[in-house]
């Protein structure tokens, strides 16, 4: 996970918009985040576990660094997500970590700044960074990220990776590498496939005091920088090719524009690769001597990441929708959020016994994930609201499949549903009429059960619905035409059981469930003015 002075980077080029909150608010808010921060930060770097996907740490990091920008006497001591994270064995050659750059406009203005000169793009390997060191062309030891300046010693676990070269070929007395560890997935498609989870198993089988030989050899290592190196950016892509990491020059650029980043990035989201990335990093080919390199992020490279398959999604308010059987589906109202390649503003927790298990409340910080690469889904609440907002919950057992066939308190939603389906494709399929023409229908005062419209002549539905006439009189005449649909299509549109039957008398001697539908009252006086209206079955 990236050092501190990202952050600040990131939360100010997305803009410094403060929430609304109190002062209180605001400071119980940062300190559940600095708690949640430091659990996450602790087992990523002690143990190599993930507890939270990247991309959700990297949001909840901006919000900590724009709550700290906006409530600075509420914000205490900034917390270190390196903290504990240095090993101790001192690195060759500090590892800088990058800024991430948050968007296009942005990426363009850090090349503008350069001058467009000199640049150089690879993809972001998502992986563990580690940096070599050989000394006469023989590995002398590996040290892992750390703190930049610190890590852990795995010089031998690393002599057992295949991938890693024990010896260079024709090299200098001393050569320092910095790359990353990756898993190796031959044809990885980031856009399709996301991480996968590769870069866990890396950081997992290195955590373990022992490295099994089956992970070994499934590491692999993507070498993207040599230090200390030619000072010309193909001189050094030239003298890595020759000491066998042919995948540092085949997987760097030369670029002059923004255009050209946003193309090979589109580029290598979308074409397989032989590892996870996670973005993309351009680079100036010309840098600072390494002796002078520290533990932050340097002026001279940043990442532009790919758009998240993961995100954190602050909750403005909850929904309850009930549904044409009765069922309660709660959807979260959400501040707009990029979501891979949409923006999302809803998302269902499917069912009222998730969001009981979950008390989702506004003002909570929840995960968000697609599902199947299209589909927002719900994937945990992230960090928790200080102050708990009091809602109004539907009553389960006030609904069910026999509830709400006429419009009163409290039926709104499932008797608008019933209607919906009554003309939807499952039911009659009335063409042109949806959820709009019944709620307009609904508050004219007009349709007060399943089958009042079946009285609405166009003289009616311009009068006292205030319809224009043309509209008026092609919704008369698609109404009129629905009183010739099968007995079957009816039964589905009323909502009934499906069951054996080709008329109502058969029908109601059928199944438990037909039974139970068809002798509750408000059913009965439906089916008598479906016969009224002569309809086929009744």
């Amino acid at each position: 996970m990236p050092i501190a002075a990202e952050w600040l980077v990131v939360a100010l080029l997305a803009g410094t918009a403060c929430p609304p909150l109190s002062d209180a608010e605001a400071r119980a808010e940062l300190a559940g985040m600095a708690e949640r921060l430091r659990a996450w930060d602790l087992a990523y770097h002690r143990d190599g576990t993930a507890l939270v996907e990247d991309a959700v740490y990297d949001q909840v990091r901006a919000r900590e660094a724009r709550l700290r920008y906006c409530f600075p006497e509420q914000a205490g001591r900034a917390s270190d997500p390196l903290a504990g994270a240095g090993g101790r064995t001192a690195s060759p050659v500090p590892q800088t970590g990058l800024a991430k750059l948050p968007d296009e406009a942005a990426v363009g203005a850090w090349i503008k700044a350069r001058g467009h000169a000199d640049l150089w793009l690879q993809p972001k390997a998502d992986g563990v960074a580690v940096t070599l060191l050989y000394v006469d062309g023989v590995l002398r030891q590996a040290v892992s990220r750390g703190d930049g300046q610190r890590g852990e010693d795995w010089s031998e676990k690393l002599m057992q990776v295949p991938a890693v070269p024990r010896r260079l070929p024709r090299a200098p007395p001393r050569v320092v590498l910095q790359g990353e560890l990756v898993w190796g997935a031959d044809g990885h498609v980031q856009a399709s496939a996301g991480g996968s989870g590769l870069r866990a198993k890396v950081a997992g089988a290195l955590a373990r005091k022992r490295l099994d030989p089956e992970a070994a050899a499934r590491i692999r290592l993507f070498v993207w920088d040599w230090p200390d190196g030619p000072p010309k950016m193909a001189a050094r892509l030239a003298g890595l090719a020759a000491f066998g990491f042919g995948d540092a020059a085949a997987f760097t650029v030369a670029v002059d524009s923004v255009n050209e980043v946003a193309e090979w990035r589109e580029h290598w989201h979308r074409m397989p690769l032989p590892f996870a990335t996670d973005g993309v990093v351009v680079r100036q080919g010309r840098r600072p001597p390494a002796a002078s390199w520290q533990a932050r992020p340097p002026e001279w490279a940043a990442a532009w990441k790919y758009p998240p398959d993961r995100a954190l999604a602050a909750v403005r308010g909850v929904e309850f929708a009930i549904g044409r059987t009765g069922r309660i589906t709660p959807v979260l109202e959400l501040e707009p959020v990029p979501l891979g390649d949409r923006r999302v503003r809803r998302v269902s927790l499917g069912s009222l016994a998730r969001w009981q298990a979950q008390d989702v409340r506004p003002g909570d910080q929840i995960e968000l994930a697609l599902a199947g690469l299209t589909v927002p889904r719900f994937e945990g609440v992230v960090l928790r609201a200080p102050r708990r907002v009091e809602l109004a919950v539907p009553d389960p057992r006030r609904y069910g499949p026999l509830t709400c066939l006429r419009a009163g308190e409290g039926c709104e939603a499932q008797f608008l549903a019933r209607l919906a389906w009554l003309s939807g494709p499952h039911g009659l399929d009335l063409q042109g009429v949806g959820k709009g023409t019944w709620q307009a229908l609904l508050d004219a005062g007009v349709v007060g059960d399943l089958l009042d419209w079946m009285e609405l002549d166009a003289r009616d539905l311009r009068e006292r619905a205030g319809l224009p006439p043309a509209r008026a009189e092609a919704l008369a005449d698609t109404f009129a035409a629905a009183r010739n649909r099968a007995f079957r299509t009816w039964l589905r549109a009323l909502g009934a059981p499906a069951t054996a039957g080709d008329d109502w008398r058969a029908y109601a001697a059928g199944s438990a469930q037909a039974q139970a539908f068809a002798h509750a009252a408000e059913v009965r006086v439906l089916v008598e003015r479906l016969r009224m209206h002569r309809v086929q079955g009744f």
